[in-house]
């Protein structure tokens, strides 16, 4: 579990911290209405960029799985689902965020591992 929990905790950060150094390879993934209504376009990446490694420090380190699973999750299939032109790069993450799903699942509340 520990493997699935690094590699999902990975494909957290490295984007955040790749923005750091590049931020126009990610910006373009975020709906323009959104940007637009923010208006500050590093404002929005960087702020997403702290709630995916503030995610993948909870999976890779903290407890109740379940909760940040779900996050990763559904942020992955936001992402995709906002950018269907992309789906040729994007296809990755429908199977990272299933990785995700599945994490949550066997941490669910409830379970033996739901309160670990």
């Amino acid at each position: 579990m520990l493997l699935l929990r690094a590699g999902l905790a990975f494909s957290f950060i490295y984007p955040a911290v790749s923005a750091l150094f590049d931020p126009y390879s990610w910006i373009g993934y975020f709906p323009p209405l959104l940007l637009d209504l923010v208006g500050n376009d590093e404002l929005v990446l960087h702020v997403w960029g702290v709630f995916e490694v503030a995610l993948a420090l909870w999976v890779l380190f903290g407890k109740h799985l379940f909760i940040p699973s779900m996050l990763m999750g559904l942020a992955l299939m936001a992402v995709v689902l906002v950018n269907p032109g992309q789906f040729p790069i994007l296809f990755r993450d429908v199977s990272i965020a299933l990785a995700a799903f599945a994490l949550a699942w066997m941490h669910r509340p409830g379970t033996l591992h739901g309160n670990a």
